[in-house]
């Protein structure tokens, strides 16, 4: 009787799942009671972002909208966190109902969606330092200038020649950046620019009025009538006022008026492929990677066995300060660390980008080095110590004619482990602005609008970067065992 049960209840759950995927896209709406909606939180006031009197609630002019739409459809809404660059590849294959979160109305979103009317109008606004002579992007030929990346005016400027795009996923660092002297100007919707520029005293506004585009609401393309429903419910929130109401709650700066060169859309771009110039993109994203992975690696090194040497031989003050790196560095993400360097030490320590990502990559790794030759150097024989004392060699010189030799040969293939791991870690450092190879694909995966074919082809390459040094890890491995083995019998390594 209990087996029969289960077999009903395991019935009737697949068939209400059956039929729930039968349904019309509306009714399945309709019948769950719930319209699941997707934005990022990280892009904060006055999309989508937590309540600072009470953190449970989610406050912003779009979680109105949601709630507004939802209404009109009869339903609840729900908020799903995704990453704001991966909103419509997560919409495609069906994590959510719909996507609003600062969506631009483009060509490369409404190839992979259907869109609804927009409910909100913005310009392109060019922000620059106070007393800089940019005021055009004309005149930033030669020049840094920050944006979103896989944004409208991240379209709008690659499509100008001459300038050094910086990319970034948040919104407040490029101001941050633009302040601290890292780029020399800003482009991002008004919206943004009124919220995260303007509001500082020493940035200015050079450009008001760039070009225009507007804010929609994705869906997927076989759920026109989930489209047109959220269109009608759009209009109505629009003909009541509410809309405006809305706006005007959370100091929206005014939409801009019509004009006749007003693109429908945005900048209309032929359809991007995945060529030998995306190709050549990505091998320049490798070699950027090679060279952090390489560079922090010839940091941690050196800075992980001078931390080892003082855990193990230093006074009590410096086995302590090495003991506290070690575990403060281990203890805590590298993605914090990276965001504490570039960011928050800025006022202080002004690093670029590069030199910050091999900096604090470096810093990181040498915590785990330090436990790689400590183990290294422990695991050497006593006697080899009493050996160099009894040859009158000075503690220093024994360090460095006998114990370090033995204990470089035993650390050779974790080592390169660790290098194989630094490899692929040096995909965070894409949160400070670097374009690697991992950032690359994401680019590449927008512009093209498939992640298939960027995603093997960047795995490929991590994997040519990575093999080679498996194989010499492996080859140590074999040989430190071999030499182990002679050893031990007594003949000659």
């Amino acid at each position: 009787m209990h087996a029969g049960a289960r077999s009903f209840t395991k019935y009737f759950v697949v068939h209400l799942f059956a039929c729930l995927l039968s349904l019309a896209p509306l009714d399945r709406v309709h019948s769950r009671g719930e319209l699941t909606w997707a934005g990022d939180l990280q892009g904060g006031e006055p999309f989508v972002y937590r309540d600072p009197r009470d953190p449970s609630r989610l406050e912003g002019f779009e979680v109105l909208i949601a709630e507004g739409l939802a209404k009109s459809l009869g339903v609840r809404q729900r908020f799903v966190q995704n990453d704001w660059s991966n909103l419509i590849p997560s919409l495609v294959r069906g994590d959510f109902d719909i996507a609003m979160n600062g969506i631009e109305d483009t060509e490369a979103v409404r190839a992979q969606a259907l869109v609804t009317r927009p409910y909100f109008t913005f310009s392109e606004q060019l922000v620059v330092r106070k007393g800089a002579p940019f005021r055009t992007l004309a005149d930033l030929s030669g020049h840094r200038v920050g944006t979103l990346a896989s944004s409208l005016a991240h379209s709008i400027l690659r499509s100008r020649p001459g300038m050094e795009l910086v990319l970034y996923g948040g919104q407040e660092e490029p101001y941050r950046d633009l302040q601290l002297g890292r780029t020399d100007a800003v482009l991002l919707d008004s919206v943004i620019a009124a919220r995260y520029g303007l509001t500082k005293p020493d940035l200015a506004l050079a450009d008001p009025d760039v070009a225009r585009g507007s804010y929609v609401i994705a869906v997927r393309k076989d759920e026109a009538d989930l489209r047109d429903a959220l269109d009608r419910a759009l209009t109505q929130l629009e003909s009541s006022g509410e809309l405006s109401r809305i706006f005007a709650r959370y100091g929206l700066p005014a939409q801009p008026a019509p004009r006749a060169s007003d693109a429908p859309a945005s900048t209309p771009e032929p359809q991007a492929r995945f060529d030998e110039g995306q190709l050549a993109l990505f091998l320049r994203g490798a070699i950027v990677t090679l060279l952090v992975s390489l560079s922090s690696m010839a940091l941690a090194v050196p800075l992980g066995l001078v931390l080892a040497l003082l855990r193990l031989y230093g006074n009590r003050l410096a086995r302590g300060a090495a003991h506290g790196y070690i575990e403060a560095f281990r203890g805590t993400p590298v993605l914090l660390q990276l965001y504490l360097l570039y960011y928050g030490l800025a006022p202080i320590v002004h690093l670029s980008a590069l030199s910050a990502a091999i900096l604090g990559l470096g810093l990181n790794y040498a915590a785990y080095e330090a436990e790689v030759h400590r183990a290294a150097i422990a695991a050497i024989p006593a006697s080899q110590t009493e050996a160099a004392a009894a040859l009158g060699m000075s503690r220093l010189q024994g360090l460095r004619l006998v114990l370090l030799p033995q204990a470089l040969r035993t650390a050779l293939p974790a080592m390169t482990n660790d290098l194989i791991s630094l490899l692929k870690d040096s995909s965070l450092v894409s949160v400070i602005t670097v374009v690697e190879l991992t950032k690359q694909m994401t680019i590449t995966a927008v512009d093209v609008r498939s992640w298939a074919l960027p995603g093997i082809t960047c795995a490929a390459l991590y994997f040519a970067m990575s093999y080679p040094l498996a194989r010499v890890a492996a080859r140590l491995e074999a040989k430190l065992f071999q030499t182990e083995s002679l050893e031990l019998q007594g003949a000659p390594a």
